[in-house]
């Protein structure tokens, strides 16, 4: 038969005060807002609660302040290489600021992802938003609740982080025209995709200004096998060189255009997006645009905390961080010519499936 003791009580803070003989609103103030307490003071109640084995209660702790110091961070596609990264800038920035986050996998969904911060919004301090499905007027409404920085993508009235796209994608197409390509697939992200938007707009641009033939092939899901099913589709859209919407995407065009028969990059350049570390890992290895995800994620907690204490927004504008273009195996010398219509722009539909 086992012997049961009585469990003690769990030290309280009326405990460490009558240790630390002073009262318990300045144990709570040491605790919740040390900076208001004398240093040797706040030094003594912690080492008195340590000997207790005293733990602060956080939800006490944010029902005294108004904060939690939680911040939710919202993203698209957890499985995506992308957000990993981005994901620990954005937490070890948290962290060294004293906040923990709350990370929330949208799954590309518009509607799961605005139920889910709905349901947030009560219980964080601010919100980071990873290249969101929203509507603007879906987020807007979120920001008027919540303080929150988009990432990723530009949104009018709302504190937002970018990468330079379209200088990007220039580099780009000039680097595949330098290469002697005269015909340019790109192989779409989602709708509902800003960066989408815009890199294809720039491509389109640059490709004017070049000379060269530009076709979009899409909306495929921004996975490594949406980028499997529009290699089959590039069969029909004859191409000498692919800039996928990201690396996933162009990883799976490459596995597709081998399967079919076509060597990359002797047969088909491909480029990607975003210089994750499987396009290191790839053969061969994956020329894509590099995306500085540290500075992103720092960059958005810096603008996200910065509001929390007080400051102006900035919301004119988003602040773009710089991109460049990293060549690596699977780009080359144009080694013959695609049929090609008239020089100009094809779009030609896909599915996202």
């Amino acid at each position: 038969m086992t012997r049961e003791f009585p469990r003690r009580p769990a030290p309280t803070i009326y405990d460490v005060a009558r240790v630390a003989g002073v009262a318990t609103s300045t144990v709570s103030r040491a605790f919740a807002r040390p900076g208001r307490v004398n240093a040797d003071t706040a030094a003594r109640i912690r080492a008195v609660a340590e000997d207790l084995g005293y733990r602060a209660n956080p939800i006490a702790r944010a029902l005294s302040t108004s904060r939690t110091r939680m911040l939710a961070v919202m993203i698209s596609d957890i499985t995506n290489p992308f957000y990993a990264e981005l994901v620990r800038w954005t937490q070890l920035a948290a962290q060294e600021a004293g906040y923990v986050i709350l990370l929330v996998d949208a799954q590309e969904s518009d509607t799961l992802e605005r139920e889910t911060l709905e349901r947030l919004l009560p219980v964080v301090d601010g919100i980071v938003i990873g290249s969101s499905r929203m509507s603007d007027s879906a987020l807007r409404t979120i920001a008027k609740q919540k303080p929150m920085v988009v990432l990723n993508r530009e949104l009018t009235g709302v504190p937002s982080v970018v990468t330079d796209s379209l200088r990007g994608m220039r580099r780009a197409v000039e680097h595949l025209g330098g290469l002697a390509h005269d015909t340019i697939t790109y192989v779409a992200g989602p709708d509902a995709s800003w960066a989408d938007g815009m890199r294809w707009r720039a491509l389109r641009e640059a490709g004017h200004e070049l000379d060269l033939v530009t076709r979009r092939i899409g909306p495929f899901a921004p996975t490594f096998a949406g980028g499997l099913k529009a290699a089959g589709e590039l069969a029909a859209y004859p191409t000498t060189a692919v800039i996928a919407y990201n690396d996933p995407m162009a990883i799976g065009v490459i596995r597709g255009l081998e399967r079919a028969g076509l060597r990359v990059p002797e047969d088909v350049s491909v480029i990607g997006f975003d210089d994750t570390l499987m396009s290191r890992l790839v053969r061969p290895a994956l020329t894509t645009v590099a995306a500085p995800l540290r500075e992103m994620g720092a960059t958005g907690v810096r603008d996200l905390l910065a509001v929390l204490n007080g400051a102006q927004a900035e919301t004119g504008h988003a602040f773009v961080l710089p991109v460049r273009l990293v060549v690596r195996g699977s780009t080359a010398q144009c080694s013959r010519k695609s049929t090609s219509p008239a020089l100009g722009t094809t779009n030609v539909s896909g599915s996202a499936s």
